[in-house]
């Protein structure tokens, strides 16, 4: 069979790769999250790697940084998480299907977002948190979990492809 021969893509196919990231995402997300939520104590931290890297069991449900809305936040986040999700699915959609370092950025920031909403709807507890960083108990990272960790890797490579986007955009002659 040739190249010619083959049936194009439907108009919008971007690929295994957006899916299949996204979905290893959410379920790595989901999955690490149950494990947490059966074999971790609430608030007690667990040292893995003495206290620079512990498990710590926390509901946060707020968003990102400690922020949150009170009684509210849960549906307004969860709201503003759906929102995210169309819009980064349209980007996916209008990314072409070449450009594999856009495609893998927007599909992190989709499952991570993906992975939290799954919280936020099923749990009126939050978000689950597990991962803890940090030197001895004064100088630590928030709590966070995969979904957060996507969603950070996702956007920095996102910033990473614009900004090289740009820099070619600029060195291109003008005609």
């Amino acid at each position: 069979m040739t190249d010619s021969d083959a049936t194009p893509a439907p108009e919008g196919w971007r690929g295994p790769l957006f899916g299949v990231v996204a979905l290893m995402v959410v379920l790595l997300d989901v999955t690490t999250k149950i494990l947490a939520e059966r074999h971790l104590p609430l608030h007690e931290p667990q040292q893995v790697i003495g206290q620079l890297f512990q498990l710590t069991l926390a509901y946060n449900y707020g968003a990102a940084f400690g922020m949150h809305l009170g009684s509210a936040s849960r549906w307004v986040f969860g709201l503003a998480a759906l929102v995210g999700l169309v819009v980064i699915g349209r980007l996916a959609l209008q990314t072409p299907p070449t450009d594999r370092p856009r495609l893998l950025a927007l599909a992190l920031i989709f499952g991570g977002a993906a992975g939290n909403l799954i919280d936020r709807i099923r749990s009126p507890q939050g978000v689950v948190d597990f991962i803890d960083v940090g030197i001895g108990a004064q100088h630590r990272f928030w709590t966070f979990n995969i979904a957060d960790s996507a969603v950070t890797v996702g956007a920095i490579l996102l910033l990473l492809v614009l900004w090289l986007d740009e820099r070619v955009a600029r060195s291109a002659p003008v005609s």
